[in-house]
């Protein structure tokens, strides 16, 4: 009963919730994110370092000496074992950072170090994406590090341990004042595209503002040139316009590994009958009634679905025949995979 109450309160708060926003399935052009990377060491280590015999990490470590008056030799780092060669990165949010905003930090071994527990990264430099930033400094990474999984002890980051040195701005907006609406990958479509940017234009009558579908993904909206310099109302107002119900296209995204099976838009299934591994399906004629003592039991090791060819049977019957069987998962992918080679299932199918 208590269940029952949950799903029901799920299902009165879905009917009063509010339509979906273009804000909702879409991203500005130039909201993206974007990787931090450099190369330095973890020093600290109790003996699980890269040694004396991985060159590439002592040579750094002799170079860093040098730096703070403390010359030393290759041959006389030969026997240190508690210095590791790492690679670093960090990933900046798609809305950009500011100078003195820090970033987690994520450090692999690269060399032959077996561990970095307890180990601690040394101050490296940051730099971003060539050729857009080229050799500039955007960050300096340090700190403790941190095992997430211990069976992968040379994997590791450092929380917060990169603080920026430089502003990143995402740029939304071109020399023509003008931005893109991103459609996200599963809406992505014609109708949706059409449909944004008809209401776009509908809302804004003749501010000056237009939009253009331009693919499927992408609509290119023109700021009216009024707010060209404050845009920012503007590209909210845009962002809270609600959207009606689009039809989707029908598709079937089937996840092997974890059994699972998703099915959207409204997936079709021409007439067929399956036989699958001797399943068997049992109905009782007459319907069990409190008068019927002894009812008729019809086992079934075929499931027909829509046999006389009148049309319009849906993947939803099949998946409620497979109910009454309680069908396995992996038994009802494998079906839902033949009846698609068979050309049996109107759909997309997306295999993960």
């Amino acid at each position: 009963m208590k269940n029952w109450l949950i799903i029901l309160t799920l299902l009165w708060c879905a009917g009063r919730a509010q339509a979906v926003k273009i804000a909702d399935i879409t991203r500005l052009g130039g909201q993206r994110t974007n990787v931090l990377t450099g190369l330095g060491l973890v020093y600290g280590l109790k003996g699980t370092g890269d040694g004396g015999d991985f060159l590439p990490a002592i040579k750094p470590l002799a170079s860093m000496l040098s730096k703070f008056s403390d010359p030393a030799t290759v041959q006389e780092l030969s026997k240190v074992g508690n210095v590791a060669l790492v690679s670093i990165t960090a990933t900046i949010p798609p809305d950009g950072v500011r100078n003195g905003d820090k970033l987690d930090v994520f450090v692999t071994s690269i060399g032959s170090a077996t561990s970095l527990k307890n180990g601690r990264l040394f101050v490296t430099p940051l730099q971003g994406p060539v050729p857009v930033q080229g050799d500039l400094v955007l960050a300096l990474a340090q700190g403790p590090m941190q095992i997430e999984d211990p069976s992968t002890a040379t994997v590791g980051k450092v929380a917060g341990g990169a603080v920026m040195e430089v502003d990143l701005k995402s740029d939304y907006i071109d020399n023509s004042g003008r931005f893109t609406l991103i459609i996200e990958a599963p809406s992505a479509s014609w109708a949706t595209s059409s449909t944004i940017a008809k209401i776009i234009n509908d809302a804004e009558g003749d501010s000056g503002a237009s939009a253009v579908a331009v693919d499927p993904k992408n609509v290119l909206v023109t700021i009216p040139e009024i707010e060209r310099a404050r845009p920012d109302s503007f590209i909210a107002r845009v962002q809270a316009l609600p959207l009606p119900s689009i039809s989707t296209e029908a598709r079937v995204q089937i996840n092997e590994r974890e059994g699972t099976m998703i099915l959207t838009g409204d997936v079709e299934i021409s007439p067929v009958v399956i036989i699958h591994k001797g399943l068997t399906i049992s109905t009782i004629n007459p319907a069990p009634v409190p008068s019927v003592r002894n009812p008729e039991i019809v086992d079934k090791t075929a499931i027909p679905l829509d046999t006389t060819n009148g049309g319009g049977a849906k993947l939803q019957d099949l998946v409620n025949a497979l109910d009454q069987l309680k069908v396995p998962a992996e038994d009802r992918i494998a079906i839902v995979k033949e009846l698609y080679k068979t050309g049996k299932l109107h759909a997309k199918l997306l295999m993960e």
